[in-house]
């Protein structure tokens, strides 16, 4: 394993064993190896010396605790680039025998993933996905703590989906990811592109480096699996779609409703039981219908069709698959209830994935459209109040509520997402009771199941 690094210093037995790969020391057992990571909140060198106390039998870190009397030491220049190094080659270089495809965009990873799952599936190969929600393949299923895993996870996973069967792999690629290098040593046969807008800038700093970040995906195309197959699949009706594809190192597909585009949308109809396209691609047309919600999902779809296209699946199971996929879970996704309301939960936390969302379900609102919805905290401040002027200018009636303030004070949050609502020209509504009748205006209740409460209690038959 020694090989796959750029060891600065070694002491210790180059020909000793190692259990397991640890980079939480929390989770050191005798006999593992310990990667000391700086991470944004906590730096893993502060650990290194809980991680002998448990018996690490090696360490790797780029520097050590002074007065360091533990078992063999490596000390590198990049632990974070050293941990998915030895990663790969603990875990066999599993992703070498699958079809990579990697997704990346600020708003549709999630749905476009799953639309190429069930492409897939509906081709006759067998794809596990890897993203928001969850690590999926064949039955089994992980709650995922963050949308692209730390490489020595990511590596674990795509060790287990090889072994179980996996053919290929839909991967979500966030930008933190892509900027931490986490999957800096799993190549992708098949980069995807859906849009970019503002997100993670209390992480990034600007649009540029974030945008910046999105394109290492693209940018590191065709270095290491070299088969022909690379694929950079871009929405060139972005406006950062063409400065992407130029920045691709392989082929490009681009999708949109453009004419220069290579598969293009057309004829698409919307109404509550879902949408129906003709997609134009380059060996001909043909139609599409799906149970899914709104005009952003024609961009979804069109994202997975292209990377499907490109990956050589007939049209045929192209369209299958897109009928096949009934919902996403929380995106659009109808809730079921016993007054028959058409109640739908959507996981736009994004100004850009809120506009889409109300603007997608506008035209099916026969009566109002009802919003419940609040801001996360310890995350980008500025796009609560833009999340606010979205809700107030596309909603009928608005109810600021909390989510997840973590160490936030929640008020502080709401007042930023209010300051919006209230420069759209809405006007703040005296309580609960005044909501119903038809009224417009937006209330302020920081008890989340109230807000849904209140809410549910307003709506009437022609609402939404």
């Amino acid at each position: 394993m020694l090989e796959a690094l750029e060891v600065r210093e070694f002491r210790g037995d180059p020909d000793m064993e190692i259990a397991e790969i640890r980079y939480d020391s929390r989770m050191v057992r005798p006999g593992d190896m310990f990667v000391a990571v700086k991470g944004h909140a906590l730096d893993g060198h502060d650990f290194v010396d809980d991680a002998v106390a448990k018996g690490a039998g090696a360490v790797v870190a780029q520097r050590l605790p002074s007065g360091f009397r533990g078992p063999a030491a490596i000390v590198v220049e990049d632990s974070r680039r050293a941990l998915s190094r030895l990663a790969a080659r603990f875990y066999g270089r599993p992703w070498e025998n699958m079809t990579v495809v990697g997704v990346t965009g600020t708003n549709g990873k999630t749905t476009t993933s799953y639309l190429l799952e069930s492409i897939l599936g509906a081709a006759g190969f067998m794809p596990g996905v890897i993203g928001t929600i969850e690590y999926r393949f064949g039955g089994r299923c992980i709650p995922a703590a963050v949308t692209t895993p730390e490489s020595l996870d990511l590596m674990r996973t795509l060790r287990w989906m090889a072994d179980a069967g996996a053919t290929h792999v839909v991967m979500e690629v966030s930008s933190h990811a892509l900027d931490q290098g986490r999957i800096r040593d799993c190549p992708v046969d098949v980069a995807v592109f859906t849009n970019l807008s503002r997100d993670h800038l209390d992480y990034h700093g600007d649009m540029d480096s974030y945008f910046q970040a999105k394109s290492i995906l693209f940018r590191g195309l065709g270095k290491e699996r070299l088969n022909g197959r690379e694929r950079a699949v871009v929405n060139l009706d972005d406006p950062r779609g063409s400065e992407l594809a130029a920045l691709a190192r392989a082929p490009v597909f681009t999708y949109g409703l453009g004419p220069d585009c290579d598969l293009k949308a057309e004829a698409i109809r919307f109404d509550r039981r879902g949408l129906s396209a003709i997609l134009d691609a380059p060996g001909g047309k043909f139609a599409v219908h799906s149970p899914l919600l709104g005009r952003y999902n024609v961009y979804n779809i069109l994202a997975a069709a292209g990377a499907a296209l490109c990956l050589g699946v007939d049209p045929e199971d192209v369209a299958e698959g897109v009928g096949r996929l009934e919902k996403v879970p929380g995106r659009l996704e109808p809730v079921k209830n016993a007054r028959g309301l058409f109640i739908l939960v959507d996981y736009a936390h994004t100004p850009d994935a809120l506009l889409k969302a109300l603007e997608a379900v506008r035209p099916l609102a026969k009566g109002r459209l009802i919003t419940v919805f609040g801001c996360g905290g310890d995350r980008d401040r500025g796009k609560r109040k833009e999340m606010g002027l979205a809700a107030g200018q596309n909603s009928d009636l608005v109810s600021v509520t909390s989510d997840n303030p973590r160490t936030e004070e929640p008020h502080a949050i709401i007042s930023q997402v209010e300051e919006g609502v209230s420069e759209s020209g809405m006007a703040p509504l005296q309580d609960a009771e005044s909501a119903g009748d038809g009224a417009g205006g937006y209330l302020v209740e920081p008890d989340r199941e109230r807000a849904i409460h209140v809410a549910v209690a307003a709506a009437g038959p022609e609402d939404l």
